[in-house]
């Protein structure tokens, strides 16, 4: 009888690992957005494999993603106003509402109870119960009588607030799910014209507006929030040449090492070097082309930059410590996002018209893998479960 039982057990655990996905964690876990495609790809860094395909995640032309504290689920933000929760363990779709009609990302709160959308029509943001994804809260963005702005630059602050910014009315608003039954919501107007995009420091201090309609950044401090909203880098724009600009710079990418940020220059062959106490510029490093992302390893020792067109086949490295580009890379035309692992020893490229994942080795600059994918745009690795602000 003994041993028929142990007989039965092994014949059902080969069944189930047959049948199944192989039971593992998820600190090595990551996602691919194939934009075309509406769909993910399942990736683990310890190997760099591909695990997974996971279709049916509507428009992902301008799609972004956020990650539940656990790693397990995943929440994508879609372009057509889609939220999608992915169980990234069972491979699939767990829920998915169609919450607007235009959307522009998302995040989730400090708890990881919340997850926010912001939305460029109808104006504003929606904020749903993270496992469930039933929605808590509706925030229209509304000024001047009524009228309705496109959000953008939505980021989780400590404290369970979202921030983010109106294009068309010019503001930033703070809202606080500290009691999630009724948020308190404190806006900030006349920032300037045409905020584009948002980010919060790594420490969760600093929330800083791009501005699209004028030069400069629009910054408010998140622990002296009375103080109201500064300027800040006044010259930070097209610049003295106004060059065309083929693609605005995504201000997600800015990279923080010590005390130092590097951002692209919008329109110019440069990366700004900016003193983080002051917030003045205090030094340009000449790169080849217009930057998009600008993006630090983990230890802050390089910086990844990757540029617009006509020089999108390139991605440079910037020592900072000797403050110049050390490396260039070639990994071929559209090269549109850069994600590190954890610890930084290898970094994940999308190369959009190459259908390809490249994977280097942060050292060497060898590359390592390449992996074919649709249409690749962002990467997002799981480790970002534990960080403010992405």
């Amino acid at each position: 009888m003994r041993l028929y039982l142990i007989a039965a057990a092994l014949f059902w655990a080969g069944v189930l690992q047959a049948e199944g996905p192989e039971a593992r964690a998820t600190g090595d876990l990551g996602i691919v957005i194939e934009r075309e495609h509406g769909s993910l790809q399942l990736i683990e860094t310890s190997g760099n494999s591909l695990l997974a395909e996971i279709p049916g995640l509507g428009d992902l032309s301008h799609a972004s993603a956020v990650f539940s504290r656990d790693e397990r689920f995943a929440y994508i933000f879609g372009r057509d106003g889609g939220l999608t929760k992915v169980d990234l363990l069972e491979r699939r779709i767990v829920a998915r509402v169609l919450q607007s009609g235009n959307s522009i990302g998302g995040a989730i709160s400090q708890d990881g109870s919340l997850v926010a959308v912001s939305n460029y029509t109808p104006g504003g943001v929606k904020v749903f119960d993270a496992r469930t994804l039933e929605q808590v809260a509706d925030i229209p963005a509304e000024y001047d009588g009524g009228k309705l702005s496109k959000v953008v630059g939505l980021v989780d602050a400590p404290g369970n607030r979202f921030v983010f910014s109106l294009w068309d009315a010019g503001e930033i608003w703070v809202a606080d799910f500290t009691d999630k039954t009724k948020p308190a919501v404190v806006k900030y107007r006349d920032i300037g014209r045409n905020p584009y995009d948002g980010i919060i420091t790594p420490d969760g201090r600093y929330y800083i507006a791009g501005l699209f309609g004028e030069d400069g950044l629009a910054l408010l401090d998140l622990w002296r929030p009375e103080a109201g909203v500064k300027r800040i880098l006044p010259d930070y724009g097209k610049g003295e040449e106004k060059l065309p600009v083929y693609k605005m710079p995504h201000l997600e990418g800015w990279a923080i090492a010590g005390n130092r940020a590097y951002l692209p220059a919008v329109g110019r062959h440069e990366v700004l070097v900016v003193d983080t106490l002051s917030w003045q510029v205090v030094q340009r490093i000449p790169v080849k082309g217009q930057p998009v992302f600008v993006v630090g390893q983990p230890s802050g020792r390089h910086v990844w930059v990757n540029f617009a067109l006509p020089d999108n086949q390139y991605i440079q490295v910037i020592d900072t410590l000797d403050q110049k580009v050390t490396q260039t890379l070639e990994p071929g035309k559209g090269v549109l996002h850069l994600e590190f692992e954890p610890r930084g020893e290898e970094v994940w490229v999308s190369v959009r018209d190459s259908d390809q994942l490249h994977v280097y080795d942060t050292s060497s600059y060898a590359r390592r893998t390449v992996i074919a994918s649709m249409k690749p745009s962002g990467i997002f690795l799981t480790a970002r479960a534990h960080r403010g602000g992405l």
